[in-house]
């Protein structure tokens, strides 16, 4: 029978407090990258279209199905509200 202080694997009692820290940040980061970047203080890959965003781009192919304005009008409006 072992002694009453003996543990099977005393690595495990070192190895819970860094273990638990790592745990601990990437749940952190995990919840605080996507506030940060809803918040606009972090890039995205790519820019989430805003529904006023959308709106404008919706105008914009009804002016030019209706034929109100041309071809080359529109392609370059449609560029400027992509870089927006």
């Amino acid at each position: 029978m072992p002694p009453p202080d003996w543990w099977p694997m005393p690595w495990f009692g070192m190895m819970f407090g860094p273990l638990m820290m790592i745990v601990f940040l990437v749940v952190v980061l995990l919840i605080v990258i996507p506030l940060l970047r809803g918040t606009g203080m972090l890039p995205h890959g790519q820019q989430a279209s805003t529904p006023a965003a959308k709106m404008a781009r919706d105008f914009l192919d009804e002016r030019f199905a209706r034929g109100e304005i041309d071809k080359v009008e529109y392609e370059e409006k449609r560029r400027l509200l992509a870089q927006k």
